[in-house]
């Protein structure tokens, strides 16, 4: 029960994001308090009749639902008030930028609102001025029914302020620019700022620096000098899942640039391999931070999400920083999840043959965080990696937990039946290339039910970690029908929705696991039985 919740689920009690078709839409932090909005149908759990609610915390964990910040109410958004972000604007305070549908052609412009009083710590209320709605409307070389989700904007020493909203023109994405002095009268810039042929809809693009010096977060504005790269993330509609590149930013071209470290498509960097999609990040100014969100969406059915009476979650929030190759980024839970731990097992030394499957006794497996370092001797018996296995996710349906190999599988069992009927793998797997070692990380929910009319899928990335101290370290959450894993310290990410039928409550067990030749040894584990968050 720490994934947010703020409508009660009585098969699976998550309680730290739990939303009815919630994608997280303008995260924000201000005058003390962080808030999220989220796109949401307050009359069922299906797609549809879509508002902006909003929550409010101190702390990313304990949160109070306010009343819905934005609504259908003008004829710029009768349609629909989709998603978008919210920047503080120096003299103005916080502003929403959010997509509005204005008929039933789907076209979509981006309007602009404001709190009625920024004195309220809460900011309850929102308007949106009708003299100045909408304040960007599609020209004619954009497709307006596919334009939309406005970033976070950001000021640039030509005292103007810029946006990106997301689009496609044909199977090519494209990130519009958009440029203001004022904030209300935007104009297009000559050129997008980059697009990208045969990967389709851009939607939900972010659009943010990262240090190469430190792990403390930039805010939008910091977008000049030789200590900066640059992130231009999309989602992507085609395949349901995100990808990001690292490059450089050319303000006075309004071009983005992307290294050549990393594909720039569906082959590219993933924040997350599983089921997450529509992030955002924002700038935390209260610990120079920032903090990703994503939406966790559902692998139930549609009718299954009717009689549960929701579908879809927040992630757990994460800090992002660039790692030390500058190749890619860092995630890791932000550090008031802390919070919540109880009761500690730990393990230490604990070896790990061919077949061995121990408990890890002592915590409510079913609501448990856990970390634990793997290490083993030798990597002679890994397996040859053929190159055509491009594809991780089919190598991990391919290669499951159950296949014996030679380093490796071995790492959690999650929200496992006594039996083992049922549970979720989450574990690594080692190959041998001509001039490397290519390491798999799986999260496999092939046998996570008994039920057979579930999509259980097989997620899995690849992870770029240095073997020479032969040892990886694995962190998973798990909440009941969530497994939130990272791979070595944040640098491969995979969310699982799983749906269990066994492994419920106290009825769930944890285990680490070896099905290779190579003997495993748990260098050190700690698990916590989690407590619930404070959702009001």
């Amino acid at each position: 029960m720490f994934f947010i919740s703020f409508f009660k689920d009585y098969s699976y009690k998550l309680n730290i994001c739990m939303l009815k078709m919630a994608k997280k839409t303008g995260p924000m932090y201000y005058n003390g308090y962080y808030h999220l909005f989220y796109q949401y149908n307050p009359n069922g759990s299906v797609w549809g009749n879509i508002v902006w609610a909003h929550s409010v915390s101190k702390d990313l964990i304990n949160w109070k639902e306010l009343e819905y910040a934005l609504y259908p109410s003008k004829p710029f958004d009768k349609f629909g008030c989709w998603s978008g972000s919210a920047t503080v604007v120096p003299g103005k305070g916080p502003v929403i930028l959010y997509t509005g549908v204005t008929d039933d052609k789907n076209t979509e412009v981006q309007c602009y609102a404001v709190p009625e009083d920024t004195s309220d710590p809460l900011l309850r209320k929102w308007i949106k001025p009708d003299t100045l709605n909408p304040i960007v409307i599609a020209d004619r070389e954009v497709n307006g029914s596919a334009f939309r989700d406005p970033t976070t904007a950001w000021w640039s020493n030509d005292r103007h302020w810029r946006m990106l909203v997301g689009s496609k023109r044909k199977h090519r994405g494209i990130a519009y620019l958009y440029k203001s002095k004022d904030f209300i009268k935007w104009t297009k810039a000559k050129h997008p700022i980059h697009s990208k042929s045969s990967t389709g809809m851009w939607e939900c693009p972010d659009f943010f620096p990262v240090s190469l010096e430190s792990k403390e977060g930039l805010d939008m504005n910091n977008v000049h000098g030789n200590n900066v790269k640059h992130v231009l993330k999309n989602s992507l509609d085609m395949t349901r899942f995100e990808y990001y590149t690292l490059g450089t930013y050319f303000p006075k071209k309004d071009k983005y640039v992307p290294d050549n470290t990393s594909q720039d498509g569906w082959g590219g960097l993933r924040y997350d391999y599983g089921n997450f999609y529509a992030s955002k990040s924002f700038f935390d100014p209260s610990k120079n931070r920032r903090i990703l969100w994503g939406w966790a969406n559902e692998s139930d059915s549609k009718e299954d999400d009717v009689n549960k009476g929701w579908a879809g979650i927040q992630a757990i929030p994460r800090t992002i920083w660039l790692d030390r190759s500058r190749r890619q980024l860092i995630q890791w839970p932000v550090e008031e999840l802390n919070s919540l731990r109880g009761k500690e097992v730990k393990m230490n030394n604990q070896k790990l043959n061919k077949g061995d499957y121990v408990e890890v006794k002592g915590v409510t497996a079913a609501q448990v965080d856990v970390e634990a370092t793997f290490t083993f001797l030798s990597l002679d018996k890994a397996e040859t990696f053929d190159p055509s296995w491009v594809n991780a996710q089919d190598l991990c349906a391919q290669k499951g937990s159950k296949i014996e190999g030679g380093v490796g599988p071995f790492g959690f069992l999650t929200l496992a039946s006594q039996d083992l009927q049922e549970f979720t793998p989450v574990f690594f797997k080692i190959f041998k290339a001509p001039n490397k070692h290519v390491v798999l990380m799986c999260s496999d929910a092939t046998s996570s039910s008994i039920k057979n009319n579930l999509y259980k899928p097989s997620f899995a990335g690849f992870l770029d970690v240095d073997l020479s101290n032969r040892k990886i370290p694995l962190r998973s959450l798990i909440d009941h029908s969530v497994v939130e894993s990272f791979g070595a310290g944040g640098k491969t990410n995979i969310l699982s929705r799983v749906y269990p039928t066994l492994a419920i409550g106290n009825q769930a067990h944890l285990f680490v696991f070896n099905n290779g030749t190579e003997q495993i040894n748990v260098q050190n584990l700690h698990a916590w039985s989690m407590k619930n968050a404070d959702i009001q």
